[in-house]
């Protein structure tokens, strides 16, 4: 047989192969697999990637239509992927700019998602990539930002961006980089990262010297970059902080007069106020009562801002309740903050519970307003905020274990776990199950640990729900199970629950054993609690 005439066939059956495996998702396509109908008439034609046989076709498809790849990565009760799916994924240009690109939807608990994870390397909900027609990497798009911005990173991606790791590596050995280059590594999404570009501990002293090398070509660029590496110093070890320079906090009062670049940056200067602050004025004897009063006035733009959306003008407030809270330790429970203050909180709570009539909108604000209230002392409003909101919730497990952690806060034991119990209870997918369940099992241990039934049954039933997941030791899945292990091991670390230990043990020795031997994950179970 000639050798044209076998590539010939072999495009037969490739092309066969594919359009059998992408008839396995046309039906998902018309409902929506997680029930929230993504892919309703006239949106986002989202593939809904269960299984590595339908990415596989969908990444094909991809290469022999010359298309980039959009992969979301999220859940159905995740705060701020509802967000995404309430102003932006509704929003008629970028459902546009999607028929430019393959679209796929990995939901966290569709049967192979997990795996599809560890793949893909996507950790936190949400996290969206663009990949290149041949499956390369380009970016991670930034999620946290307003919905121009995404929808603008989007259309630098498609315009033939290069990949973020090339453009990285280029910044870093001083070679040149266009405006728009460097506004790409600007708004790359740092936080869904998992150390693709940079480790987290690289993170601060990187962007900080990414920020002095875009300066002049693009100070748009460096300011984002330069708040970026402000925000990622609170949580890096010393040795890897940027260091803080004598005119860094008048750099940032130009960048918080300026209303236009507060505007720019305000998902920065909302979600990490405490942070920013903290890493230019580590103490209250530095001169930070100044600079927190001009970063109020700041949020307070941002606040009454009406171009954003209400989760940002909801966490504009949140952020000045936490620059409020400067002084106190991060878990005091009873706090006293300024009147006037809390008269705003209680109207926005108010309002936004009244104004908001789409469940994906309500499942992202009221979950945050909720916190908000928490944080600024009024216990008792964020309770009958979330309790109000449980029949208006798609995800109300999520509103359940927020009940558990208010009643947490505040030393009520036994409301705590009956939260967390009916949250778990009340939990669906299996992905979401194994987490749900670590967390009611980690709660136990922790504020019932005399409960050996209590806790056994508890574990028993988080190892069963494992058993029936067939992707249960991949990614999240395999980390809520691994919190769980822990707990229970340092439950016993005295040795007063042997017994019980030993039962639970033999339970999940059954998981690992009903694992095929040919099955990867055979190994991780057992590696996940080995034998002592």
């Amino acid at each position: 047989m000639s050798t044209h005439l076998t590539k010939q066939l072999l495009a037969i059956v490739k092309t066969a192969v594919i359009g059998a495996a992408l008839l396995q998702f046309t039906p998902l396509l018309a409902a929506g697999k997680d029930g929230d109908k993504h892919a309703q008439a006239g949106g986002v034609a989202w593939i809904a990637g269960e299984s590595e046989t339908v990415v596989d076709a969908a990444f094909a498809q991809a290469r022999l239509a010359a298309k980039p790849v959009l992969l979301y990565w999220g859940a159905t009760w995740c705060p701020p992927c509802n967000q995404l799916k309430a102003t932006l994924f509704n929003r008629r240009d970028f459902i546009a700019l999607t028929r430019a690109v393959v679209p796929v939807y990995l939901d966290g608990d569709l049967p192979g998602a997990q795996k599809l994870g560890s793949r893909f390397k996507v950790v936190g909900y949400p996290t969206l990539i663009l990949f290149s027609p041949d499956g390369a990497e380009i970016t991670r798009l930034p999620g946290e930002v307003d919905a121009n911005r995404i929808t603008a990173s989007l259309q630098a991606g498609l315009a033939g961006g290069r990949p973020a790791k090339a453009v990285l590596a280029d910044a870093q050995a001083g070679r040149a980089l266009s405006a728009s280059e460097w506004l790409a590594l600007a708004f790359y999404s740092w936080d869904t990262d998992e150390a693709q570009l940079v480790t987290r501990e690289q993170r601060a002293a990187v962007l900080n010297d990414l920020a002095q090398r875009s300066q002049a070509i693009s100070p748009e660029a460096s300011t984002r970059l330069w708040l970026k590496s402000l925000e990622a110093q609170a949580s890096s070890p010393a040795d890897g902080r940027a260091p803080t320079l004598p005119d860094q906090r008048e750099r940032l009062l130009e960048i918080l007069r300026n209303p236009d670049a507060t505007r720019l940056h305000a998902d920065i200067l909302i979600e990490s106020a405490k942070p920013i602050v903290l890493a230019l004025n580590a103490t209250a004897d530095t001169g930070r009562a100044g600079l927190v009063d001009e970063y109020i006035a700041a949020l307070l733009r941002l606040q009454h801002d009406h171009r954003l959306s209400r989760a940002d003008r909801t966490g504009a407030l949140t952020a000045r309740v936490d620059l409020a809270r400067l002084g106190l330790a991060d878990d005091a429970v009873r706090v006293s903050l300024p009147k006037p203050l809390l008269v705003e909180v209680k109207a926005m709570a108010r309002r936004m519970d009244t104004e908001i009539s789409n469940a994906y909108e309500r499942q992202a604000v009221i979950t945050n307003v909720a916190h908000l209230l928490g944080e600024a002392g009024l216990w008792a409003e964020s309770d009958a905020l979330l309790r109000a909101n449980l029949k208006k919730s798609h995800s109300p497990y999520y509103l359940m274990s927020q009940l558990g952690g208010n009643a947490r806060k505040l030393g009520r034991t036994t409301e705590a776990l009956s939260w967390y119990q009916r949250a778990y209870q009340a939990s669906r997918g299996p992905a979401t199950r194994l987490q749900w369940g670590a967390s009611y099992v980690a709660a136990l241990v922790d504020l019932a640990p005399q409960d050996h039934v209590r806790i056994e049954k508890a574990a028993m039933s988080l190892f069963a729900d494992a058993a029936q997941d067939k992707a249960a030791f991949y990614e999240r899945s395999s980390r809520s199970l691994k919190r769980a292990i822990d707990k229970l091991t340092f439950w016993n670390t005295a040795g007063e629950h042997t017994a019980t230990i030993a039962r639970l043990r033999v339970r999940y020795a059954e998981v690992c054993e009903g694992i095929a031997a040919a099955d990867p994950q055979r190994t991780l179970c057992v590696a996940l609690w080995p034998i002592t």
